[in-house]
């Protein structure tokens, strides 16, 4: 062989080598373990909480964790309203961290668009018109949030369709597919109209 190839060769293994140690170090050690990934995702703080408020003595926001109830009660928060379902939270009983906190406690489990209907919008509406004080209203992202709020404000003659709208824009309904679903409930034209 030749000087010269031998040379390039052990040059390329040596930068491959060089560039294999400098990925292995750089990288995280439990990045091919999904149960460590798991525990430093566990040990991670968690995210601070995104309210909306979309009007006075209301709030929406997703999924609160367990430990935000005490922060909201001291807010001023007197009144959650869950939308989201008992399988959504597993291991978690949310009626008693929000009692524990002192606030009171509803459930309105909407499981997606097809439970964005009259009855659950009537219900929410009910709800919000009693409470007193300020009201949290969350599901797991705000989405369904915005959007009961959005059809339960037109359905009751609170707001115009297109007001309707831009309150549950307000309140966290952000997802296209949902907003679609609601602009058809409401009887407005697609956004691409």
């Amino acid at each position: 062989m030749n000087p010269t190839t031998v040379s390039r060769q052990h040059g390329i293994g040596v930068l491959l080598a060089a560039t294999v140690l400098a990925t292995a170090c750089a990288a995280p050690a439990f990045a091919a373990d999904p149960a460590a990934q798991a525990l430093a995702a566990a040990d991670a703080p968690p995210a601070p909480l995104r309210l909306h408020a979309p009007r006075e003595g209301l709030l929406t926001a997703g999924q609160p964790g367990a430990g935000d109830w005490q922060a909201l009660a001291a807010k001023g928060v007197a009144t959650v309203i869950d939308l989201r379902t008992d399988g959504e939270r597993p291991g978690r009983d949310e009626r008693a961290e929000v009692t524990a906190a002192g606030m009171a406690y509803h459930a309105i489990p909407v499981a997606g668009a097809e439970a964005l209907t009259a009855d659950n919008a009537s219900r929410l509406w009910t709800l919000l018109q009693g409470a007193p004080g300020t009201v949290l209203v969350h599901c797991a992202s705000a989405n369904r949030a915005g959007a009961l709020l959005a059809l339960a404000a037109a359905q009751h003659g609170a707001m115009t369709p297109v007001d309707a709208l831009a309150f549950g824009r307000a309140a966290g309904l952000s997802s296209p597919v949902l907003e679609a679903d609601v602009r058809a409930r409401l009887g407005l034209p697609d956004s691409n109209d």
